[in-house]
């Protein structure tokens, strides 16, 4: 089936020839179902940010965080399970990713710090290098119960290659740090509407541009807001996105239009 810049994909049959890829593609649909329609080894760089999983955790916690989450996150399907659940879903995901990545290649996946070390436990077990845990700091962070606790101003990621132990990195020459700092998403990059975990692209520019290369393929399984598309198609990459929620992939599909 010959691609065109936009297609919706409503129907869990279908065929996927990633070969005619022209700009970028779009499922909306359960992840682990649509992974199985992308072929093995083609896709070259996975920039992803699952739910964290904290519905449980943050339920009997005496937060105003409880009733935000409560808001947010009540359709996310994977922000409300057991901990064995979870760990089954993210070990099907990087059975996934293990088959769909190119070896050489590699992944970053924004998640909660206390879950990283079951995160390195099960991408080790399918093949990828743990090379570290980096840093996203927020430097205007929600000022959240500031008299009373430190304000939560950082979100974590964890960088994996597969099956070696280097990968492409495109620092010409220069120093970088596990550390990124900016502002939170700003306004003008969610005119198109809102995500609560939406990442802003000067964010997602730097991840991509080092660890990836032109005309290669970005895939976003967790698509949210289409920003990491955004990124990928500004910097000349081509961009594979999944959503289930279809507000998002709706929002997803309007942002990525620009570029049909």
């Amino acid at each position: 089936m010959s691609l065109s810049n936009l297609q919706n994909i409503y129907e869990e049959q279908f065929e996927f020839d990633i070969k005619n890829l022209d700009k970028y593609y779009t499922f909306k649909s359960d992840c682990l179902n649509a992974l199985k329609k992308i072929p093995n080894q083609s896709i070259d760089f996975i920039l992803t940010d699952p739910p964290y999983n904290l519905g449980l955790f943050m339920k009997n916690r005496q937060t105003n965080l409880k009733a935000l989450r409560a808001n947010h996150f009540s359709g996310a399907l994977w922000d409300h399970l057991e901990f064995d659940e979870w760990s089954e879903n993210i070990d099907q995901l990087f059975n996934e990713f293990s088959r769909i990545l190119k070896k050489g290649k590699c992944l970053i996946i924004f998640m909660s710090i206390i879950k990283v070390e079951t995160i390195i436990r099960i991408a080790e077990k399918y093949g990828f290098y743990y090379k570290t845990t980096g840093i996203w700091h927020k430097k205007n962070p929600m000022p959240r119960n500031k008299d009373l606790h430190f304000i939560n101003s950082t979100e974590t990621w964890i960088y994996f290659t597969y099956g070696t132990k280097t990968s492409t990195f495109n620092n010409n020459g220069k120093t970088y740090h596990d550390f990124f700092e900016s502002s939170a998403t700003p306004a003008n990059e969610k005119k198109n509407g809102r995500h609560p975990t939406q990442k802003p692209l000067i964010l997602l520019n730097h991840l991509i541009s080092l660890l990836s290369n032109k005309n290669e393929i970005v895939l976003d399984p967790f698509m949210g807001s289409g920003s990491t598309g955004i990124a990928a198609l500004n910097l000349k990459r081509k961009f594979i996105g999944i959503e289930l929620n279809k507000t998002y992939y709706d929002l997803s599909n309007k942002s990525l239009s620009q570029y049909s």
